[in-house]
Formats: C-alpha cells, structure tokens, sequence
C-alpha cells in the first residue's frame, strides 16, 4: 500500500492529482530560487502572515500549502506525499483527495491565525500531509477492513514518530501539524462510508467487510459537510 513499484509513467496516469501538487511545488520553488525571477513577489504575496490574513487577505489561507522556505522542506514534503497519498488518491477519488487535502491544509493554516502571533510567517503543505495522516487514523478506528493490519500499524507508526519530530525539531509549525492531523481525523469521520454509524462506546463491529473504496458517500453529505466546515472556518475568521 505504502509501497512504490511503479514507472514514472505509471505513477502520473495512476495518481494525476499528487503528480500535479508536486509538480507544482517543484515549479514554484525554482520560481522563488532563480534570481532572474522576481522571486521575493511569490512569498510576499502567498506565503501565510497573519497579520496580512487578519487584515483580509484570506487567500493566503490556502497558497502556502504550495510554497516551500527551502529545498529540503520542498523534497521532504513531496516524497512524503509520493508515499502516503497515492493510496488515499485511489481510495477517495480525485476530487474528494483534493477537498480532503486542502481543507486539511486550510484548517491548519486557520489554526495557526488564531493560535499564533500576527508576526507568525509560514509555508509549506505539512499541515496538509498530516491532515492525510488523520484520515488514515479514521479509517483504522471505524473501518478496519479497508487497510490490512501490517499498514494500519505502519502508518500508526510513521504517524507516532512525525507527531514526536514535530515538537523536537526547530522552526516547526506545531499548530499547524497538529490541527491538519486532527482535520484529517474529523473529515476522514464525516466521508467515511459506514454500514453502521459508531455509537458514543466506539463500536467497531462493522460487520461484512466491503472492498477497499471510499466512493459511497452521497454528494449531497459532501456538500453539507463542506458548507459547516466553511462556515466554521468562516466563524474563525470573524471571532
């Protein structure tokens, strides 16, 4: 699952979505590095600041997840995204990944506005890399069936070790890292498909086991829980 046997040929037909994010973020940071490019126009215009942000410029809620400070922040994130996405990818389908993967993202970044100092500066898509983190975990609880034993405890693992780097190494947006995973985590809980919805005692007996596909949420339910996380996003934004 976690696993890459493909060509790279075979890698872009199967997972389009995380070939384009990635590809974007090469592409952006060679924009940022070449001096013949006004490369200080990208960060002072996308990257997130709060202070800009609380002044009204919201998009910057959502474009730092495609800016990287540096090439090793760069690299880092997108081969974590090579491993753990594609799986998600085939699992959710194109565009629920994608609401999954920027709603994560943006609810990181929108933690960081409200926890962080209106000075606090960022980019980068680990928030949004966590968020898949989450939504690999809610799948372990209340869906066993879609993810063998041997992935559900490697990527509890991975998971364990991240959260843990996450709070030992410098120059790390904590909030960021922990709101994208608890993001994933509630988004994973509200597009699940679940033959029996878990009561308050976390009941996991789910009964017959369904084939490895996260495609049997209405698009009506997407919609709905679109809107409440907008609107709480929203709610944030003007407290």
């Amino acid at each position: 699952m976690f696993t890459r046997t493909e060509s790279f040929k075979e890698f872009l037909r199967y997972y389009p979505i995380i070939s384009i994010i990635i590809a974007i973020h090469i592409i952006l940071y060679f924009l940022s590095v070449f001096p013949l490019l006004p490369n200080l126009w990208l960060y002072e215009h996308f990257a997130g600041v709060n202070l800009y942000i609380a002044e009204g410029e919201y998009w910057r809620l959502a474009t730092p997840i495609l800016l990287h400070g540096d090439l090793p922040h760069m690299l880092f994130n997108s081969f974590s995204l090579v491993l753990f996405g594609p799986a998600l990818e085939r699992m959710l389908g194109k565009g629920k990944f994608i609401f999954v993967y920027f709603m994560a993202g943006i609810a990181a970044n929108v933690a960081t506005l409200i926890l962080e100092p209106l000075t606090y500066i960022h980019v980068g898509s680990s928030g949004a890399i966590f968020g898949l983190f989450g939504y690999y975990a809610s799948v372990i609880m209340y869906r066993k069936d879609l993810m063998s034993k041997a992935n559900s405890q490697l990527i509890l693992t991975i998971t364990i070790i991240a959260l843990i780097m996450t709070f030992l190494q410098p120059n790390i947006n904590v909030t960021a890292h922990l709101f994208g995973l608890l993001a994933g985590f509630l988004l994973g809980l509200a597009l699940l498909p679940h033959k029996q919805r878990p009561n308050i005692r976390f009941n996991f007996n789910l009964g017959k086991k369904h084939p490895a596909s996260f495609k049997g949420v209405s698009a009506p339910k997407l919609i709905i829980w679109c809107g409440i996380i907008i609107l709480a996003i929203v709610g944030l934004l003007f407290r």
